[in-house]
């Protein structure tokens, strides 16, 4: 396993759209800041991110279903992300990157307004209360988000996890976001129109959930304008 790694790890290096800052790139400046359309993937399109997007199954296919936005996935587990780097590359997807970096970074590679929406897909829930601000949807990270965010972006939340889903509402009340779909059993109702999109992409974990009779939960909003 320990050689299957590294070998990634070394293919990963090779892929052009694949970017892994280091500390000090992210000091000084990381090149595609605020760049990301004209300095990589040369057009003026919405860029939509994935944040812990794991094997980059949501980053791929959502790339292929929507060929007219840019897709950037972000994770620090470069082994995992091969995968999706991996697929993207032999598929020739010109509007897929992928970035490895811890996600409390993400302000050091996104310029202001520069994202148009946000997925998180079945992030680590963090059970533990003094974890809370590492959650995805906390409100340290919300304000992250409000940075890079272009006004109305929008927030997508996709979790087997009731207490992330549940937290995440709160959140949003609290803050007085904007609420624009909940919906606690995704697969209940697979016509409804709100979620036909949504279901049609489904990870690797996601399908191992519903196999074992998990509902899925999601969510979208778009934040406050404080």
């Amino acid at each position: 396993m320990a050689k299957r790694k590294l070998q990634r790890f070394a293919e990963n290096e090779t892929f052009e759209h694949f970017f892994q800052p280091g500390w000090e790139e992210l000091s000084a400046g990381f090149s595609l800041r605020g760049n990301w359309n004209a300095g990589f993937f040369g057009n003026n399109h919405p860029i939509i991110i994935e944040m812990g997007c794991g094997k980059g199954e949501y980053t791929v296919d959502l790339s292929s279903k929507y060929p007219e936005q840019n897709f950037i996935g972000i994770d620090k587990k470069g082994a995992r992300m091969w995968r999706g780097a991996k697929t993207s590359k032999d598929e020739e997807r010109p509007n897929v990157a992928f970035l490895r970096i811890r996600a409390e970074n993400i302000c050091q590679v996104f310029g202001p307004a520069e994202v148009d929406e946000i997925w998180i897909t079945f992030p680590e829930p963090q059970p533990n209360s003094p974890r809370q601000s590492k959650r995805f949807t906390s409100p340290e990270f919300i304000e992250r988000y409000r940075k890079l965010l272009k006004p109305g972006g929008l927030i997508h939340l996709k979790t087997d996890n009731d207490m992330f889903y549940n937290y995440t509402l709160d959140v949003i009340n609290e803050h007085d976001h904007k609420l624009l779909y909940a919906n606690s059993d995704l697969y209940a109702n697979p016509d409804d129109s709100e979620v036909k999109d949504v279901i049609d992409v489904q990870t690797h974990y996601e399908k191992i959930w519903l196999s074992q009779g998990l509902t899925i939960k999601y969510l979208k909003f778009r934040l406050n304008e404080a």
